[in-house]
């Protein structure tokens, strides 16, 4: 199969069209496609970010940083055994993170930032810097003062007291630390890393070194506080244990004797027949489940308005078997006896009575069901709330019985714990009043910060390469996301895989050119003055595809239409008509479109009697029929002023003009209008031999088309294919198209018969070979200009 510039043979068509999301391209065809159509949207892309992050990189105050690094004591000497009060650390995972929280909390750095006394340096108090200006502040005072708003500068410490303002400062200082500051640990090492940037490598190192001695000085103070106040915490909880202890073993004593527990028993029969009652209770409560099941179930179906072979409960019934029998022989019979007899005979009315009463048989017999299934299921709940309370009944009794025993273990494990927590509190005071002179801090400086020489940031080169890829990542996915929320169709391969339908070619958008530079014409003059050009091959197929759509019987009536306006059905109409005709088919193109008579006026006519006037016994066909002055083509126009009734080719008129004309011609083409606004296009296809729905390349969309689709379906027409038209040949090989090998066919076919001086220079300046012709324009018909838009690629909006 040879591949061309224009057009393709169609192929076969998938089974099911595919869904209409874009696939993400995979292959390096389909991605360099991709970049080279979404160019400018992946370079603006990574210019954006790139030059945001160059901008910010380069206008960074250079900071440094310095670190000091301590080390947790895991040698501490425990004299006592009083946890981490008074112990050393008990170093794990959890305790390291645990010190490196509090060497960065805000008690911490605030007395850092008081003996330090950053709320004197500008860098940490803003309250003592400049003001700087800045272009996202200038914007923000712009923009304000566009909407009318306050631009006044407002003192955030309006309406403060002196205390208040200081606290509000030191708090801002305190803030501004936390945000200089990190700490984190070195591995699984038990060295924490206190790190510290600043503007000043001075300011820096030395607050790195304040850090480190105020967290020594912290734990430190923590814990000989903490030992002081467990000294008397714990003196006086030994008094009170003391005589806590005392009344514990009392109340043990007296409820003994009270009680005579020595003569206690169990009480095994009552937790047995508990146990019992409870077995029996689930299994209850199973059976109730499944019976509530099946009446739900039943009701539902019921509720939707199943029928009876939609019921499983109904289907288990012996007599709704025997009346669906007897309702399937009534009703046979009934279908017999209409068939034979009129509406109004006995014999049919007693058929259909006796019909009515066996469906009233059947739903009083599945309403019985239902009702047989609700009454079980109030039995069987009944029977769980019996059940239920037995049970309560007997763990009633069963906590009668046992609440002496439960009291008495009770109050006796109340006095051993007390006993036992007395002895421990004993031993513990003692050993606190000991320790109270070997508490040391639980961490060491190991290595103090040093002034650092260079800045840590900014990174200029780690973050312009971090920009250049973040951009090139922006840009590929915006592209990316263009391509795959693009439902515009783009070749052959769309109409096929994304439509389901064969693909009958694509007409190439062309374009002329003479002394002034670009212009447009009217794509059936084109066909006529370049007869060899890749437009009237593309047409010349087109045609072909007609003439041997139905190898059985032969094609003579054919609509084209379109899915909306401006898709370039009515110039493919005539062009098509006339190609048909200069090959020596006799041939008629009607103008079906009521509404805007653009076939008429693209073939230069402006006649008195028409299709419309012929149709409704105005005049005669011979008068309507007219002559294409410049081919053999006959046409049946539209006049100015007939009268378009809501209704034509749905008339009987239209049906026997349309058996009239099939013997007078070879090929009788239909211009419709848009089949999504015109009901009157759905009609026209439904009565054609064949329809060919025209698409516009890159235009149309995948959602529109399957309308058209779905509404010639609806309408029983024998849709012959889809025509992609107006198909840029410069920009189609990049949107995956097997027929898009541009500069082989330009060579091939006559692109231009009158060229110009001015296109002569405008070939040498782009530097094309000799005779090398563009594709051109094809110009919107003069009633059409109002429709045109300002696109320099647009055909004739048809």
């Amino acid at each position: 199969m040879t591949k061309t510039f224009s057009f393709e043979l169609p192929s076969q068509v998938p089974a099911e069209a595919e869904s209409d999301g874009n696939a993400m391209p995979t292959d390096l065809k389909s991605l360099l496609g991709t970049v080279y159509r979404r160019f400018w949207l992946i370079a603006l892309s990574f210019l954006g970010v790139f030059t945001l992050v160059a901008y910010m990189t380069f206008n960074q105050t250079p900071l440094y940083k310095a670190s000091s690094v301590v080390q947790l004591d895991t040698e501490q000497q425990n004299v006592i055994d009083l946890g981490s009060v008074l112990s050393g650390l008990a170093v794990s995972t959890a305790v390291i993170d645990t010190e490196v929280m509090i060497m960065k909390s805000k008690s911490l750095l605030t007395k850092v930032a008081v003996k330090q006394k950053l709320v004197e340096d500008p860098e940490f108090n803003w309250t003592l810097r400049e003001p700087q200006p800045s272009l996202l502040g200038g914007v923000k005072k712009s923009v304000k003062s566009m909407l009318g708003m306050d631009t006044r500068q407002v003192d955030p410490f309006e309406g403060m007291s002196v205390d208040e303002r200081d606290a509000a400062i030191l708090d801002g200082v305190v803030g501004t630390l936390m945000g200089r500051v990190g700490v984190s640990r070195v591995g699984t090492t038990y060295l924490i890393d206190v790190q510290v940037t600043s503007e000043s490598p001075e300011t820096a190192a030395r607050l790195a070194n304040a850090i480190a001695d105020q967290y020594r000085v912290q734990q430190l103070e923590t814990k000989l506080d903490a030992t002081r106040r467990a000294t008397e915490w714990l003196s006086d909880r030994v008094f009170a244990l003391r005589e806590e202890v005392e009344e514990k073993e009392n109340r043990v004593a007296k409820f003994i004797a009270d009680n005579d527990m020595e003569t206690a028993m169990g009480n095994t029969l009552t937790e047995q027949n508990i146990a019992y009652l409870t077995t029996q209770k689930t299994q209850a409560e199973v059976e109730l489940n499944r019976v509530r099941s099946r009446y739900d179930s039943m009701r539902r179906q019921i509720s939707s308005g199943s029928g009876v072979d939609g019921i499983s409960e109904v289907l288990e019934s012996p007599l709704i078997t025997s009346l669906k029998q007897q309702l399937s022989t009534i009703r046979g019979r009934v279908g017999d006896l209409e068939t034979r007899l009129g509406p109004q005979h006995p014999e049919l009315i007693g058929a259909r009575a006796e019909q009515a009463d066996i469906e009233r048989q059947i739903e009083n017999e599945m309403n019985r069901i239902a009702s047989n299934l609700e009454n079980e299921v109030r039995v069987r709940q009944d029977q769980v709330s019996r059940l239920q309370s037995q049970i309560n009944n007997s763990n009633a009794k069963l906590r009668g019985n046992s609440l002496a025993m439960v009291r008495l273990r009770e109050l006796e494990r109340d006095a051993e714990t007390s006993r036992v927590l007395y002895e421990e509190f004993i031993s513990r005071s003692k050993e606190t009043r000991e320790q109270d002179g070997l508490v040391q801090p639980d961490a060491v400086i190991l290595s103090k910060a040093s002034v650092p020489k260079f800045p840590s940031s900014p990174r200029t080169k780690l973050n312009l390469f971090i920009g250049a890829i973040l951009g090139g990542m922006l840009g590929g996915a915006l592209a990316l996301l263009a391509e795959m929320f693009d439902m515009k169709i783009s070749s052959s391969e769309d109409i096929e895989k994304k439509l389901g339908q064969n693909a009958l070619g694509s007409v190439p958008l062309i374009r002329t050119t003479n002394a002034l530079g670009f212009t447009q014409t009217n794509p059936a003059e084109y066909l006529i003055e370049n007869p060899l050009s890749a437009f009237a091959e593309s047409i010349r197929y087109l045609r072909a595809a007609i003439a041997f759509s139905d190898l059985d019987s032969e094609t003579k009536t054919v609509a084209i239409t379109s899915s909306l306006p401006d898709e370039g059905k009515t110039s493919l109409t005539l062009a098509l008509g006339r190609m048909s005709a200069m090959s020596g088919a006799r041939t008629l193109v009607i103008d079906g479109d009521f509404r805007r008579r653009q076939l008429t006026d693209a073939a230069g006519l402006k006649p008195e009697i028409g299709f419309i006037e012929y149709l409704f016994g105005a005049g005669q066909l011979s008068d309507a029929i007219t002559k294409d002055p410049k081919s053999m083509l006959d046409i049946l126009p539209l006049s100015l002023t007939g009268h378009t009734p809501h209704d034509v080719f749905g008339t009987r008129a239209f049906d026997d003009l349309l058996v009239r004309l099939r013997s007078m011609y070879d090929l009788i083409l239909i211009d419709t209008g848009p089949l999504l606004l015109m009901a009157e296009a759905r009609v026209v296809a439904g009565k054609t031999d064949k329809t060919i729905l025209v698409v516009r390349w890159r235009h149309t969309t995948r959602s529109a088309a399957r309308q058209s689709l779905a509404l010639l379906k609806s309408f029983k027409a024998d849709l012959l294919g889809v025509t992609l038209n107006m198909v840029n040949l410069n920009r189609r090989r990049h949107y995956s198209d097997p027929g898009a090998g541009y500069d082989a066919y330009r060579k091939y076919y006559q692109m231009e018969t009158k060229p110009s001086l001015f296109g002569f220079l405008r070939r040498n300046s782009d530097k094309t070979k000799p005779g090398e012709i563009r594709p051109t324009a094809i110009q919107t018909p003069p009633s059409l200009a109002e429709h045109s838009s300002d696109e320099p690629e647009k055909m004739d909006a048809n």
